[in-house]
């Protein structure tokens, strides 16, 4: 090789290693796609997924793999805070339904187990190592358990991550973005605060609400107290004032059957 090509391919590298690599590197709108073509807003206020055609959709499979393939090789350290949340969320919910449809059919999330035993005694898949980011494997305990919810200290986070179950906040039709994502987290506890599965009173005044905020008490004020003020935040009008003078909770519930639909 000439001393003149010698130069150029000495300046090309060096150019390569002067320029970083962008922080995002996945493909956005091909999430989007596939979320708006297979998950249905029910009458019911409960978004499902329609897993058998989009298991029947080799390449449909394989565009959802890419999409987590490409979140793999995005560098949150790099992001903003919006933009990890926005990654940390779709690489969650992505891998949920990646797990879902290799597994397909199954009655419930719960019914596939994790290759590493849960110490809390959870059933399910949380606890199988699925990706690698930024050179560190993940399960998706530790994105929720490890990433989530230590360094963002965000409840609303319960309202955007979705575990592919009917009890669980609805799966989102589109993919989460920075840009949009404070009134997007706003708008998902809205929803799931006023839906039964949320927060339901009888006639005789006694609340019931999602075990969600059993599970995880600690992000929604530690206690009873800290849960309701929670729940009063983002209620309507209407269960504001179902809630006022509420101080305990009477009984916790939670659907774990598989967001499905045909």
């Amino acid at each position: 090789m000439s001393d003149r090509k010698l130069f150029a391919a000495a300046v090309f590298t060096l150019a390569m290693i002067a320029t970083p690599l962008p922080a995002q590197a996945a493909d956005t709108d091909a999430y989007d796609r596939l979320l708006s073509h297979y998950v249905v807003a029910s009458a019911d206020g409960i978004n499902r997924v329609r897993y058998t055609a989009w298991k029947a959709s080799a390449d449909d499979v394989r565009a959802l793999n890419d999409y987590i393939a490409s979140l793999e090789r995005d560098r949150p350290s790099r992001m903003t805070r919006d933009e990890q949340l926005a990654h940390w969320i779709n690489l969650y919910n992505a891998i949920t339904l990646q797990v879902i449809l290799e597994n397909y059919p199954v009655r419930s999330i719960r019914d596939i187990r994790s290759q590493t035993l849960d110490p809390r005694g959870l059933i399910g898949p949380w606890r199988t190592q699925r990706v690698t980011v930024e050179g560190r494997r993940l399960t998706l305990d530790q994105i929720e358990n490890s990433i989530l919810r230590p360094e963002f200290n965000e409840p609303r986070i319960h309202y955007a991550i979705n575990c592919a179950s009917i009890g669980c906040p609805n799966l989102a039709a589109r993919a989460w973005r920075a840009e949009t994502m404070e009134a997007d987290l706003t708008r998902a506890a809205r929803a799931y605060v006023n839906h039964p599965r949320g927060v339901s009173i009888d006639p005789q005044g006694r609340v019931r609400v999602s075990t969600i905020y059993r599970w995880f008490a600690g992000d929604f004020g530690g206690n009873t107290v800290g849960v309701l003020t929670h729940l009063r935040r983002y209620a309507s009008p209407e269960l504001q004032a179902r809630l006022d003078g509420a101080t305990a909770i009477s009984h916790y519930g939670y659907d774990w059957t598989l967001n499905d639909t045909n």
